[in-house]
Protein backbone atom coordinates (compact mmCIF):
# COMPACT_ATOMS: atom_id res chain seq x y z
CA UNK A 1 0.00 0.00 0.00
CA UNK A 2 2.98 2.09 0.10
CA UNK A 3 3.08 2.34 -3.20
CA UNK A 4 -0.23 4.40 -3.48
CA UNK A 5 1.27 6.89 -1.24
CA UNK A 6 3.92 7.05 -3.52
CA UNK A 7 2.17 7.30 -6.36
CA UNK A 8 0.22 10.22 -5.30
CA UNK A 9 2.93 12.01 -3.72
CA UNK A 10 4.61 11.87 -7.45
CA UNK A 11 1.55 13.13 -8.90
CA UNK A 12 1.07 15.41 -6.50
CA UNK A 13 4.47 17.14 -7.35
CA UNK A 14 3.53 17.23 -11.02
CA UNK A 15 0.25 19.20 -10.39
CA UNK A 16 2.51 22.20 -8.99
CA UNK A 17 3.58 22.35 -12.62
CA UNK A 18 -0.21 22.86 -14.05
CA UNK A 19 -2.58 25.48 -14.29
CA UNK A 20 -4.82 26.24 -11.59
CA UNK A 21 -8.01 26.02 -13.85
CA UNK A 22 -7.46 22.60 -15.13
CA UNK A 23 -6.09 21.10 -11.86
CA UNK A 24 -8.10 20.57 -7.88
CA UNK A 25 -4.35 20.28 -6.41
CA UNK A 26 -2.66 23.10 -8.76
CA UNK A 27 -5.83 25.64 -7.43
CA UNK A 28 -5.11 25.12 -4.04
CA UNK A 29 -1.28 25.19 -4.34
CA UNK A 30 -2.25 28.80 -6.14
CA UNK A 31 -4.17 29.54 -3.39
CA UNK A 32 -2.02 29.10 -0.68
CA UNK A 33 -1.03 27.47 2.34
CA UNK A 34 -4.16 28.85 4.12
CA UNK A 35 -6.48 27.56 1.90
CA UNK A 36 -4.35 24.20 2.08
CA UNK A 37 -4.83 24.28 5.62
CA UNK A 38 -8.46 25.35 5.65
CA UNK A 39 -9.48 22.13 3.35
CA UNK A 40 -7.57 19.84 6.25
CA UNK A 41 -9.66 21.22 8.81
CA UNK A 42 -12.58 20.91 7.23
CA UNK A 43 -11.84 16.95 6.43
CA UNK A 44 -10.77 16.29 9.75
CA UNK A 45 -14.17 17.79 11.04
CA UNK A 46 -15.95 15.30 8.44
CA UNK A 47 -13.92 12.40 9.63
CA UNK A 48 -14.87 13.33 12.94
CA UNK A 49 -18.20 13.42 12.08
CA UNK A 50 -18.39 10.39 10.04
CA UNK A 51 -17.00 8.43 13.10
CA UNK A 52 -19.56 9.77 15.42
CA UNK A 53 -22.22 8.46 12.43
CA UNK A 54 -21.04 5.06 13.30
CA UNK A 55 -20.77 4.18 9.08
CA UNK A 56 -17.44 2.41 8.40
CA UNK A 57 -17.93 2.79 4.79
CA UNK A 58 -18.31 6.62 5.54
CA UNK A 59 -15.46 6.85 7.70
CA UNK A 60 -13.06 4.98 5.49
CA UNK A 61 -14.49 7.84 2.73
CA UNK A 62 -13.60 10.76 5.11
CA UNK A 63 -10.13 9.46 6.44
CA UNK A 64 -9.10 8.96 2.59
CA UNK A 65 -10.22 12.94 1.70
CA UNK A 66 -8.31 13.70 4.75
CA UNK A 67 -5.15 11.97 4.06
CA UNK A 68 -5.36 13.33 0.85
CA UNK A 69 -5.30 17.09 1.80
CA UNK A 70 -2.58 16.47 4.51
CA UNK A 71 -0.32 14.91 1.06
CA UNK A 72 -1.26 17.84 -0.41
CA UNK A 73 0.11 19.91 2.59
CA UNK A 74 3.16 17.91 2.87
CA UNK A 75 3.85 18.51 -1.52
CA UNK A 76 3.44 21.79 -0.67
CA UNK A 77 6.37 21.70 2.24
CA UNK A 78 8.71 20.20 -0.09
CA UNK A 79 8.20 16.94 2.13
CA UNK A 80 6.48 13.18 1.36
CA UNK A 81 4.97 10.40 2.84
CA UNK A 82 8.22 8.88 3.59
CA UNK A 83 9.03 11.93 6.20
CA UNK A 84 6.03 10.68 7.68
CA UNK A 85 6.35 7.18 7.68
CA UNK A 86 10.46 7.44 8.60
CA UNK A 87 8.95 9.64 12.04
CA UNK A 88 6.22 6.75 12.54
CA UNK A 89 8.84 4.59 12.20
CA UNK A 90 11.43 6.32 15.16
CA UNK A 91 8.08 6.35 17.29
CA UNK A 92 7.29 2.37 16.88
CA UNK A 93 8.46 0.56 20.16
CA UNK A 94 7.90 3.56 22.64
CA UNK A 95 4.98 3.73 24.56
CA UNK A 96 2.84 6.85 23.60
CA UNK A 97 3.39 7.77 27.28
CA UNK A 98 7.61 7.61 26.36
CA UNK A 99 7.24 9.17 23.04
CA UNK A 100 5.04 12.07 24.03
CA UNK A 101 7.17 12.47 27.49
CA UNK A 102 10.31 12.22 25.20
CA UNK A 103 8.24 15.32 23.01
CA UNK A 104 7.71 17.64 26.03
CA UNK A 105 11.18 17.62 27.14
CA UNK A 106 12.35 18.56 23.76
CA UNK A 107 9.76 21.40 23.85
CA UNK A 108 10.96 22.89 27.76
Amino acid sequence: MNDVLTQLAQILEQRKQESADKSYVASLYAKGLDTILKKIGEEATETVIAAKGGDKKQIVYETADLWFHCMVLLADQGLGPDDVLQELQRRFGLSGLEEKARRNQQIE
